[in-house]
């Protein structure tokens, strides 16, 4: 049987940042506070309880019994909200778009690499608490990242306009989209259990905001997750004073510029504004421009002066969205969190911003690579092992994957490296002979060896795509299986929806993933059903 996990670093779907990250590569550590290991984060809940205001509980605790106001919430849920007014207390947070029924896979992974955090830092900590958050990123505008999720293969998708921020989005117009997935879902018991859950989140609720609170509460209010709206006044007025720096001074565009120069040798995944705040409205959300003295709203006739969009601030703070820069020092500032989860393209930005958490005195929490996963039915798994494959080769291109296979399944070996050597010694001999007579004769010796050596590499090509012409066959299942696991090339977890294996496992799919998922292993895991 296959071994079970394959490594981040080896899988080959995370970039050279993450994977420098999680070796711990000693010019990447000025930009984190700890690394996430159990033992460490003793130092980041001295660090956090130090540094974390108890007027901020008082705040807090009543905006989430306000949002949770109209929803019905299982006692561990309605426990731990309470507990957040303890100063024992700390969350541990994930966050994720609105996007419509979950959007892919790794929703699911996201917060239960969460939750399992949690458990195991109660089993570690017990004079701590500590709770699950689900942050919705409500105040996102950009409707077309999430308005559709991948079913069986098919694209689902919600078509309207939308301005503003998301989760202030009626759900209007998905009655369309429900009757495609409910004919494509059928009528087993799991079936109707979906069908419930999308038309209780959609047409029960009036904007996306509820509907994927109440969602992800279904699915996991058993274990106690907390969800959070920051687009809420009262939470807003903790971040005035942070807000404020940010237009008087713009300190995150200095601070991250300077950390982004120390990145030079990766991908930047963010770039800061000037200024990383939006204005904010019901239809509405763009850009503050400070220009000629002024802050102008951008795609609008909208202008402050310095002492006007201050006193807007004072006012109406909600009227103010951080942006991809700004947005988790917010999230730390109202929240005594330990530790943020996400995924490679999450960590990498969240790695540019420890100085400007450094500059407005908050703390910086721990950094981890959610659980990533792959799920596999018994039978694929009797095929791997059937074809001689391992989940490392699983991972592999599908021309790698295919070269490395003919190589092995072939009767004979497709490799020249004894023929090129041999050639070596040959030339190596005409090499001697030609520095005793004109120095012409070199160059074509040379050039020649060139020549020879370049013919059998192309030999050896045209011997691999042969051998691949005859074992096309048992090539063939390897690519069905391949493909089958990795849709259209990409990571299974980036495109199906829960749906898919919901449908199909029912309730066992949470539940093996909460059993089975150990977030500070930092490792590929397959589950199997």
């Amino acid at each position: 049987m296959p071994n079970d996990c394959v490594t981040y670093q080896n899988s080959g779907y995370f970039s050279k940042l993450i994977t420098d990250y999680l070796d711990e590569k000693s010019e990447l550590q000025s930009l984190y506070n700890r690394f996430p290991k159990i033992d460490l984060f003793q130092g980041q809940i001295d660090e956090k309880s130090n540094n974390f205001p108890f007027e901020n509980r008082q705040i807090l605790v009543p905006a989430l019994e306000k949002q949770y106001e109209q929803f019905e919430i299982s006692e561990y849920t309605s426990q731990n909200i309470q507990l957040l007014k303890q100063s024992n207390t700390f969350t541990i947070t994930t966050g994720h778009q609105l996007n419509l029924f979950t959007g892919p896979l790794y929703f699911l992974y996201k917060i239960v690499s969460t939750i399992n955090l949690c458990k195991e830092l109660k089993l570690k900590f017990p004079e701590q608490n500590f709770v699950p958050i689900y942050w919705m990123a409500t105040e996102d505008h950009d409707f077309e990242e999430i308005n559709y999720f991948n079913f069986k293969g098919k694209k689902i998708r919600w078509n309207r306009e939308s301005k503003g921020p998301v989760g202030r989005l009626n759900t209007s117009g998905l009655e369309e989209v429900f009757e495609h997935f409910s004919h494509d879902l059928g009528t087993s018991e799991n079936a109707k259990f979906l069908k419930d859950l999308f038309e209780k989140s959609y047409f029960e609720h009036q904007n996306l905001a509820d509907a994927t609170r109440f969602l992800a509460n279904e699915l996991f209010k058993s274990e106690g997750l907390v969800i959070i709206d920051g687009d809420d006044t009262n939470l807003k007025k903790l971040f005035i004073p942070y807000a404020k720096n940010e237009l008087l001074h713009q300190t995150s565009f200095k601070k991250v510029t300077e950390t982004i120069a120390q990145l030079k040798e990766y991908t930047i995944q963010v770039n800061p504004r000037e200024i990383n705040l939006f204005y904010l409205q019901d239809q509405l959300r763009e850009r503050i421009i400070f220009e000629n003295g002024n802050y102008k709203i951008n795609n609008t006739s909208l202008v402050f002066s310095e002492s006007e969009i201050i006193t807007e601030l004072e006012k109406n703070p909600e009227n103010f969205s951080p942006n991809v820069i700004l947005r988790p020092l917010y999230q730390e500032v109202i929240l005594p969190n330990l530790c943020y989860i996400g995924g490679g393209g999450e960590i990498a930005y969240w790695l540019e911003l420890q100085s400007n958490f450094e500059a407005n005195k908050v703390t910086f929490p721990m950094l981890l690579v959610r659980n990533s996963v792959l799920l596999a039915t018994e039978k694929q798994v009797m095929k791997l092992d059937k074809l001689g494959l391992s989940w490392n080769e699983i991972f592999m291109s599908q021309e790698l994957l295919s070269n490395k296979k003919t190589k092995e399944f072939s009767n004979f070996t497709i490799n020249f490296s004894e023929q090129k050597e041999v050639l070596k010694q040959q030339f190596k001999a005409l090499h001697e002979i030609a520095l005793n007579t004109d120095k012409s004769f070199i160059g074509a010796v040379k050039a020649q060896e060139i020549k020879q050596i370049n013919g059998l590499d192309k030999l050896e090509k045209r011997l691999l795509k042969a051998e691949k012409r005859v074992l096309s066959e048992k090539l063939n299942q390897l690519y069905v299986l391949q493909d089958a696991l990795f849709p259209n090339g990409n990571l299974q977890e980036r495109s199906d929806n829960f749906a898919t294996f919901y449908s199909e496992f029912g309730p066992q799919l949470i539940a093996q993933l909460l059993s089975e998922l150990k977030p500070l292993e930092q490792k590929f895991s397959i589950i199997k059903f």
